[in-house]
């Protein structure tokens, strides 16, 4: 097991994984930007060092930076949490090429998946239903038109190194081809600097299954269940929930025997989760994340299991220490993501938080970075914590989960804790009556 290991992030998920890294008895490294040096992750490190300014590229993206503080302090390992290096080939082949453990998978997973082409012909091969969509990358406008013919509108253009819900765009008739094929590449060249992209058919009303799956180095693989992470906004996700509730159970049983399969076929290592769209009870692959989620608790709830503790394991070579006979899932659990952000406009609020009181109780979780006095810096997602509330049952988890945001309390700067009341307390939610273009209809209202 390593003695020493470096976290490539900020905020709540790296807090999140210096409190897995303690309780395996592995001291920490902190690695934080200039506009970073007192926030939680820092102070709760065995070890902090800076890697440099505000900017992301100039800090948490620096990898010769990066590269030089595991040097300094020793580290044996990275872990990246998730966003940032984590789904970066480069990154972790360099780090593979240097000794230094990668804790995720092999940088070549890492590079088939994060093409979501490459990835798609992978998938297609397995067996596993794919969305309709063209065979490669959209070469050329003209293309795309031929594409459209055979596929059909409504449809959505995508980045092909895409993720986050970023460099997406929905096209509904033939007129808009032309300007939604210009603004997804140029999103695409913005924000992963690759400008190649494919298109899909548009689903209408589906809703988001993702499966959790877990590797070792000995191709031992298990699921971990799915979760339903449908509500969203402009494909980010703002509500995640496990499990999913009244899909077709057969047709999950076949997916996830497929999905397992697969993963020992590519000898896959560690976490990852299977995305999926699901309508009139069929599952459609759409990608795979090769890192931790950021809803990775609500299965943590259900089934026991600490993802990022296995994650350190598997990188360090321990082999599972449970079977799949093993997983047992119990109850509910739901997780509301509370951002920084005005709940009405999605402004981002940064500012320092005044006062802050998290919920408690039975089957409460909060996973943040906040504290009375922290400042919220600009610079950054605005993902600020994450509740989550665990319980036997899908209604008396919401019950709990309106009671736990009723206790919050963040002061002096705003966050979307009013929204997800709202959103809970809707008929629709309770009767689980939505699929991913629901919340953008409740907005309008």
């Amino acid at each position: 097991m390593f003695k020493k290991v470096l976290i490539a992030n900020r905020g709540e998920i790296a807090v999140r994984i210096i409190r897995s890294c303690k309780e395996l008895g592995i001291k920490t490294v902190a690695i934080h930007s200039v506009a970073d040096v007192n926030s939680m992750h820092v102070k709760m490190a065995d070890e902090s060092i800076c890697v440099g300014d505000s900017k992301s590229s100039e800090s948490y993206l620096n990898i010769p930076a990066i590269l030089t503080a595991t040097e300094i302090t020793g580290a044996e390992a990275i872990h990246p949490g998730y966003g940032f290096l984590s789904e970066n080939f480069k990154f972790a082949r360099i780090l593979e090429e240097h000794n230094i453990a990668f804790i995720g998978p092999k940088s070549e997973h890492i590079k088939i998946m994060g093409d979501k082409v490459s990835a798609r012909n992978i998938i297609n091969k397995t067996g596993i239903p794919l969305v309709p969509g063209s065979d490669g990358p959209i070469k050329s406008l003209s293309d795309l038109k031929k594409n459209s013919e055979n596929i059909g509108f409504p449809l959505i253009i995508k980045a092909a190194a895409g993720g986050g819900g970023k460099g997406m765009q929905v096209v509904k008739n033939k007129s808009d081809l032309e300007n939604a094929y210009n603004l997804t590449k140029s999103e695409a060249k913005a924000n992963f600097g690759n400008d190649e992209i494919y298109v899909e058919k548009f689903l209408q009303n589906p809703k988001h299954i993702e499966f959790q799956i877990f590797a070792d180095n000995y191709q031992n693989v298990i699921h971990l269940g799915e979760r339903d992470c449908s509500i969203q906004r402009r494909h980010q996700k703002l509500i995640e929930e496990a499990p999913a509730f009244d899909i077709n159970q057969n047709e999950k049983e076949k997916v996830i025997k497929i999905i397992i399969k697969a993963m020992k076929e590519i000898k896959y290592r560690g976490a990852g989760t299977i995305e999926m769209l699901y309508e009139n009870e069929k599952f459609y692959f759409i990608e795979m994340n090769t890192r931790i989620q950021v809803e990775h608790p609500v299965t943590e709830m259900i089934t026991g299991i600490d993802i990022v503790s296995e994650q350190i394991k598997a990188a360090g070579g321990k082999k599972l220490s449970f079977k799949q006979k093993d997983i047992t899932f119990r109850g509910h659990a739901i997780e509301c993501r509370i951002n920084a952000e005005n709940p009405n406009n999605f402004v981002p609020s940064p500012g320092k938080v005044l006062t802050y009181h998290p919920p408690g109780g039975n089957g409460v979780r909060v996973d943040s970075c906040l504290y009375s006095g922290y400042e919220v810096v600009p610079y950054y997602d605005s993902l600020i914590g994450k509740l989550i509330v665990h319980a036997p049952t899908r209604l008396q988890a919401i019950e709990r989960m309106k009671r736990s945001l009723a206790e919050l309390v963040v002061e002096g700067i705003e966050t979307t804790t009013s929204l997800h009341e709202k959103i809970i307390s809707t008929s629709s939610f309770s009767n689980y009556e939505f699929n991913i273009n629901w919340l953008e209809s409740f907005l309008k209202k």
